[in-house]
C-alpha cells in the first residue's frame, strides 16, 4: 500500500487494520506461538442453523475447552475453534461446511456431523484429508469404522437398543410389533437388528411404517391411518425428535394414543424429551422409551449447577455431555501429539482437478487419531473410552412419559436385562401408565372399534352335531352356529374381551355351496378370505404350513372301531390262560425237574427205588404234585432240596398267574372285538370306513390300505348301517376316525361296537389363524387355562362329550389276554440253572468216589461205562440214610434176643425170622459194609434187600 494512501488516515485506524491482517494470517497459517509458550491448533465445528440442540452442543464444547485449559494451564497446545453453520436438514450444506474448513482453515479435526446422512459424506472428506471426524450424535450402525478409519463416534451405539426393546416385548408378551422409522440410513440401518432381536423371542414384524425424511403432515397422517386399520397396536418409533414430534401430534389427532395402544421410542427421541414442545409431550402421554443412562456423579452435579447459572433458558441433554467429553478428549489428544508440524501437505495437481483434489493431507492426522483412541478418563457422561472407535455405553433407563416429563420404571443392562433398579435383582418393572391413563398392560391386539368385525369361517359338515351344528334360515338368511367347538371358542374370546368383535360366516365351496372340506376351509385363512376358521378341525402338519393353530382343546389320536362278537365259553377254556409255547415249556420243565430229582435221590432214598416204572412214576408224580403242594415223598439229598426250593417258587408264581388269568376270562371278559389287528384287515383286503373329507383317508392309504377298499360315511346312522352289514355284505369291517368322533358314536351304539387298538398319533382339534397372528398365542393360553379348569368338564357334560379324563377300559380290549413264555422265561431259566448246577455237582462227586472204576482199571471203555452204570444203580451204602437204618436194625435185634432169653426160661423157644442171618448179615448189622471185591453180587443183593425192609421186621417182632 502506498504511503500516499495512508496519509490523512487516523493513527488508530491504521493500527486496527494491522491487527486484522495479523489475525487473518494466524488463521490461514494454522499455528502461532501464543505468549511465546503455547501452540494454537485449529479444530472445526459444524452445526445446523436455527437448531437449539445444536447451539447447546456448541456451548458445551466451548465450555469444555474453557474449563479444561483453565485447569491445565501447563499444556503447550490450545485448541482454536473454527465454526461453520449450514442450513437445516441440508446434507450438501453440511458437506460444503466441512470442505471449507478442511481447505481454507486446514483444521486438524472436525466435530459435529449431526445426522447420519451428513456424517456419511463428511467421513469421506476426512478419509481423503486424513483428518479425524468426531460425531457425538450420529448413531447409525452404517457409520462403522470399516468404512473409514478416521471416523470416531463419541456417542454410544444404538445396536443394544434392539435387545432392550425385545426384552420389553418379551416381558409384556406381545407377539407382533410394527416399527415406524425414518426412510434414511439412520432408520433403515437399525431395523435389521431389531428384526433379529424380535425373532429370538418369537415375535415378528407384520408391517413396516416408513416415514420420508421430509414428510408432510398429510403423508404422516396417511401412514398412521393405515396402521390404525391393522390389528397390531404395538409401535416402535425410531427417527429424529423433530419428525417424531410431528408424528405424535398426528397420532393423537387420530385417537391412536388411547387405551390399547403401545408406543416405544428409541434413544434418539427419549434423550431429547427435555427440548420438545409442551404440546408434543401432551400428545405422548403413556409412551415408554429408552434413554441413555448417565451415572449421577459429583462432577456432573457441579456441571449442572454451572450450566444453569450460565444458560438458564437452555436445556442440557446427553448429546451435550458427549460433546463436552469429546472436546476434553480431543484437547488431551492434541497435547499428547506434542509441538509438531500441524500443517497440511499439498497433493500433486492435475489438469482437471476439483476441490477434492486441492485438499491437502494432514501431517498429524494419523498420530492425532491414535492419540484420541488411546485417551481414557472419567467424563461427565461416564467412563470415556473408545475401544471400537465409539463409546462403550449399553445401559438404558426405561422411562414412562407422564405429564410434562417422565419417570423411570426400570433399567436394561446386557447382563441383568430388565431390572427395577441397578442395585437390585428385581426383574419386575414399576407400574406403567399406558396411553388412555390405564395401568393395565395392553394385549398388543387393539379392539376393532369403528372397524368391521373379524370374519370367522365355519365349515358345513353335519356329521356329529354335538361338535359343530350350523343352521341357516332360508328366509332371514340368519346363521346359527352351535356345538361344543363353538362353545369353547366363544368362551375363550369372551375371556379375552373380544366377544362382540367377530361374526360367523359359512365358508363357500368351489361350487358355491357351503364347503365341507376342512383342508379347503383352512386354506381360506391363508388366502385372507377369513380371519379365523373354527370347528372340529384337526391340527395336521400339512395344514400348519399355511396357518397357525392354537393349542388343541380335545383329546388327540385316531383309533379303530369294530363290531362286537359274543365270545362263547367252551370246554377247553382252561387252556386259554397260557399260550401253547408256555404250556410246552411248563411240561418240559416238570419232566426235567422230575429227572433231576430222580438222579439226585435214587441212590440214597428208597422211595425213589424199585422197578423202572415205579421209579419213573414216583419221580413224575413228585414233580407234578408240587402244583398243589401235595407231594408225599421226602427228599434226602441237600442238592435235591435246593432244586425243590427253586422249583416250588416257580410253580407258585406260575399257578397264581394261571389262576388270575383264568378268573379274568371267566368273570370279566364277556365281549370280544371281531378284529384286533390292522394288518389282518390289510392282508384280507377288507373294506374299512372313514369320515368324508377327513385327513384319515390319507393316513389309511399311507398305512397300506388300497384306495378302492376305503368307504366314506357322512352321518353316524350311515356308519352304523355300514358296520352292521359287515365286510361281505356291502358294508365295512372296521372304521377309523379320531377319538372324539368315535366316542360320540359309541355313546349311541355302545352295545354293538367296541374301540380297539391301534391308536395313531394326532394333535386334536384347534382353531386356525393367519400365520404370525398375535391373537393366536392369547387364545392358546386361554384354552390351556380352560382345559385345566372344571369349566371344560362342565362344557363336555353339557354337550354329551366324554372328551377328557374318561376311562376307556370298557372299550379298549387287548388283542390277547393269554400268558406267554415271554412273561416267565426268566423263572424257567433260574430253575434250569439251579437244576443243572446240582446235577453237575452230583456227577462230579460220583465220578470222584468211583475213580477206581474209570481211572485205575485197565478194562475197556465199554466195561468201564457198564461198571459205572451198575454202581450208579446201586444204593449208596455210605450214605447217612442207610447207616441210620442199620443202627436201628441192630438195636431191634438186641431187643429181640433179650425178649427170647426171658421167654426161654418159662416156655419153649419161638421161631424167629432172624435165626437164619448169615455172618455177612451180622457184619452188616454191626454197621460194616463189605467191599464188593470180597462179597459176591447175589450175597450183597440179598443182604441189601433184607436190610431194606426194617418195617417188616418191626411188624413181625413187635412186643
Amino acid at each position: 500500500m502506498k504511503a500516499s494512501m495512508l496519509k490523512g488516515l487516523p493513527m488508530w485506524l491504521i493500527f486496527l487494520f494491522c491487527a486484522l491482517c495479523c489475525s487473518v494470517i494466524t488463521k490461514v497459517a494454522g499455528q502461532k506461538t501464543l505468549e511465546n509458550k503455547t501452540v494454537a491448533v485449529n479444530i472445526g465445528v459444524i452445526y445446523e442453523q436455527g437448531n437449539n440442540m445444536r447451539k447447546m452442543e456448541l456451548n458445551c464444547i466451548k465450555l469444555a475447552l474453557s474449563e479444561f485449559y483453565k485447569s491445565n494451564k501447563q499444556y503447550n497446545t490450545r485448541i482454536v475453534l473454527n465454526t461453520r453453520v449450514y442450513p437445516k436438514d441440508s446434507v450438501a450444506g453440511a458437506t460444503s461446511a466441512a470442505l471449507y474448513l478442511l481447505k481454507y482453515a486446514e483444521v486438524k479435526a472436525i466435530m459435529g456431523p449431526i445426522k447420519s446422512m451428513e456424517a456419511e459424506f463428511i467421513i469421506q472428506l476426512g478419509e481423503e484429508a486424513q483428518v479425524p471426524i468426531l460425531s457425538y450424535s450420529a448413531t447409525s450402525p452404517f457409520l462403522s469404522s470399516v468404512q473409514s478409519s478416521y471416523f470416531i463416534r463419541t456417542a454410544s451405539n444404538i445396536l443394544p437398543e434392539a435387545k432392550a426393546i425385545s426384552a420389553l416385548v418379551h416381558t409384556f408378551g406381545w407377539r407382533e410389533i410394527v416399527p415406524i422409522y425414518v426412510d434414511n440410513n439412520y432408520g433403515t440401518g437399525f431395523i435389521p437388528y431389531l428384526t433379529y432381536a424380535l425373532q429370538q423371542i418369537g415375535a415378528h414384524i407384520p408391517y413396516h411404517g416408513v416415514i420420508p425424511s421430509f414428510a408432510t403432515h398429510d403423508q404422516i397422517r396417511e401412514q398412521l391411518v393405515k396402521l390404525k386399520s391393522m390389528s397390531t397396536s404395538v409401535f416402535v418409533v425410531h427417527m429424529s425428535s423433530d419428525l417424531a414430534s410431528r408424528l405424535f401430534l398426528r397420532a393423537n389427532e387420530l385417537e391412536m394414543m388411547e387405551e390399547g395402544f403401545v408406543w416405544i421410542t428409541t434413544t434418539g427421541i427419549s434423550n431429547e424429551l427435555g427440548s420438545l414442545d409442551s404440546s408434543v409431550l401432551e400428545s405422548m402421554q403413556g409412551v415408554i422409551g429408552l434413554k441413555t443412562y448417565v451415572p449421577q456423579t459429583d462432577n456432573l452435579r457441579d456441571f449442572d449447577s454451572r450450566w444453569d447459572k450460565k444458560f438458564r433458558d437452555m436445556k442440557l441433554s446427553i448429546t451435550g455431555l458427549w460433546a463436552y467429553d469429546a472436546a476434553c478428549a480431543l484437547a488431551k489428544a492434541v497435547e499428547s501429539v506434542g509441538n509438531l508440524n500441524f500443517g497440511f501437505q499439498k497433493k500433486d495437481m492435475f489438469a482437471n482437478f476439483t476441490d477434492l483434489n486441492t485438499l491437502g493431507v494432514s501431517s498429524v492426522g494419523r498420530k492425532l487419531l491414535l492419540a484420541m483412541l488411546n485417551t481414557s478418563f472419567s467424563g461427565l457422561s461416564g467412563q470415556f473410552s473408545l475401544p471400537d472407535r465409539q463409546l462403550n455405553s449399553s445401559t438404558y433407563r426405561i422411562i414412562n412419559v407422564i405429564g410434562s416429563g417422565s419417570r423411570d420404571i426400570g433399567f436394561w443392562t446386557p447382563k441383568e436385562k430388565l431390572v427395577r433398579s441397578l442395585n437390585s435383582s428385581n426383574h419386575n418393572l414399576r407400574a406403567v401408565i399406558w396411553p388412555g391413563e390405564t395401568t393395565l398392560a395392553p394385549k398388543g391386539w387393539v379392539k376393532l372399534v369403528g372397524r368391521k368385525k373379524l370374519r370367522v369361517g365355519v365349515p358345513f359338515k353335519p356329521v356329529y352335531k354335538e361338535l359343530l351344528n350350523v343352521t341357516l334360515d332360508k328366509t332371514t338368511r340368519n346363521l346359527t352356529v352351535t356345538g361344543f367347538c363353538i362353545h369353547v371358542f366363544d368362551t375363550v374370546m369372551d375371556k379375552l374381551g373380544y366377544s362382540r368383535l367377530y361374526e360367523y360366516h359359512l365358508i363357500p365351496g368351489r361350487d358355491g355351496r357351503p364347503s365341507d372340506s376342512y383342508d379347503y376351509s383352512v386354506h381360506q385363512v391363508f388366502l385372507q378370505n377369513f380371519d379365523i376358521v373354527v370347528g372340529d378341525i384337526t391340527i395336521t402338519a400339512n395344514r400348519s404350513k399355511y396357518v397357525d393353530f392354537t393349542l388343541p382343546y380335545t383329546e388327540s389320536g385316531v383309533t379303530m372301531v369294530v363290531p362286537i362278537r359274543n365270545e362263547r365259553r367252551n370246554a377247553w377254556v382252561f387252556l386259554k390262560p397260557l399260550t401253547w409255547d408256555l404250556w410246552v415249556a411248563s411240561l418240559s420243565a416238570f419232566i426235567i425237574i422230575a429227572f433231576s430229582i430222580w438222579v439226585l435221590e435214587h441212590r440214597v432214598n428208597n422211595e425213589f427205588r424199585g422197578p423202572p416204572s415205579q421209579q419213573a412214576g414216583t419221580s413224575l408224580f413228585y414233580s407234578f404234585s408240587m402244583l398243589v403242594f401235595a407231594q408225599r415223598e421226602n427228599v434226602l439229598s441237600n442238592l435235591s432240596r435246593f432244586v425243590v426250593v427253586i422249583w416250588v417258587f416257580v410253580v407258585f408264581v406260575l399257578t397264581q398267574s394261571y389262576t388270575a388269568s383264568l378268573t379274568s376270562m371267566l368273570t370279566v371278559q364277556r365281549l370280544k372285538p371281531s378284529i384286533t389287528d390292522v394288518h389282518e384287515l390289510i392282508i384280507k383286503e377288507a373294506y374299512v370306513g372313514f369320515q368324508e373329507g377327513s385327513f384319515v383317508q390319507g393316513l389309511l392309504i399311507q398305512k397300506g390300505f388300497h384306495e378302492s377298499r376305503l368307504v366314506s360315511y357322512n352321518t353316524s346312522e350311515n356308519l352304523d348301517d355300514l358296520l352292521s352289514k359287515g365286510n361281505s355284505n356291502g358294508g365295512i369291517a372296521a372304521v377309523f376316525d379320531e377319538i372324539p368322533y368315535m366316542k360320540l358314536f359309541l355313546a349311541k351304539y355302545s352295545t354293538k361296537y367296541i374301540m380297539v387298538q391301534p391308536l395313531y398319533k394326532a394333535e386334536g382339534f384347534g382353531f386356525a389363524f393367519p400365520k404370525g397372528s398375535s391373537l393366536a398365542p392369547d387364545v392358546s393360553r386361554e384354552i390351556l387355562d380352560l382345559v385345566e379348569s372344571d369349566n371344560m368338564l362342565a362344557m363336555e357334560k353339557a354337550w354329551g362329550m366324554p372328551l377328557y379324563n374318561v376311562s376307556d377300559e370298557g372299550n379298549k380290549v387287548a388283542a390277547s389276554s393269554s400268558l406267554s413264555l415271554d412273561n416267565f422265561w426268566g423263572l424257567f431259566m433260574i430253575a434250569g440253572v439251579a437244576s443243572g448246577m446240582s446235577l453237575l455237582i452230583y456227577v462230579a462227586t460220583f465220578l470222584y468216589e468211583h475213580k477206581r472204576i474209570w481211572l485205575y482199571s485197565s478194562a475197556s471203555i465199554r466195561s468201564k461205562a457198564r461198571d459205572l452204570a451198575e454202581a450208579f444203580l446201586q444204593r449208596d451204602m455210605a450214605s447217612h440214610t442207610f447207616r441210620n437204618n442199620e443202627v436201628q436194625i441192630a438195636r431191634n435185634v438186641k431187643i429181640d434176643e433179650s425178649i427170647h432169653s426171658v421167654d426161654n426160661t418159662d416156655s419153649p423157644p419161638r421161631p424167629s425170622t432172624l435165626t437164619d442171618h448169615t455172618e455177612e448179615d451180622l457184619v452188616l448189622s454191626a454197621g460194616t459194609t463189605p467191599s464188593s471185591d470180597h462179597v459176591s453180587q447175589p450175597l450183597a443183593s440179598a443182604a441189601t434187600e433184607e436190610i431194606s425192609h426194617p418195617s417188616d421186621y418191626q411188624n413181625d417182632h413187635s412186643i
